[in-house]
């Protein structure tokens, strides 16, 4: 098991470069945690250093946001926390984003977790009791 601490809001970039630099590779990353472990915070650095150009934020209401980087690719971000059931994910056409090599960053992935990918990174952010993060995976 691996992981990477987050001290504290300063000390995001730099997890989220180490982050990137111990799972280079993997193009479907799903974050697990409580509401509020910070899935959204974590997932807005990570795009930061991958070089995302667009206004990073939760597509709750969206489920997916398309973000572009300086490169021009894509980056999706998905939110299915008001998802029912795995089908309508497919419906939004998941799979055609999970398996187009594009980077695909997940939260809530729970409510899809039998349609993932079956190498799709899953990464679990925890709370500590002096309010730092923990992702491991």
């Amino acid at each position: 098991m691996k992981s990477v601490q987050i001290k504290n809001i300063e000390g995001l970039d730099g997890a989220a470069r180490e982050f990137l630099a111990q799972v280079g590779g993997y193009s479907v990353i799903a974050f697990y945690g409580a509401m509020g472990a910070g899935k959204t915070t974590f997932i807005k650095a990570l795009c930061n250093c991958v070089g995302v150009l667009d206004n990073v934020n939760s597509p709750t209401f969206n489920i997916i946001n398309e973000y572009r980087t300086a490169d021009d690719d894509s980056v999706f971000h998905f939110d299915f926390y008001r998802i029912e059931k795995p089908t309508e994910a497919l419906d939004i056409g998941f799979d055609e984003y999970a398996y187009s090599g594009d980077l695909c960053l997940i939260e809530w992935p729970e409510k899809i977790e039998q349609i993932l990918p079956h190498d799709t990174l899953k990464v679990q952010i925890s709370v500590q009791e002096d309010y730092s993060r923990t992702l491991t995976w």
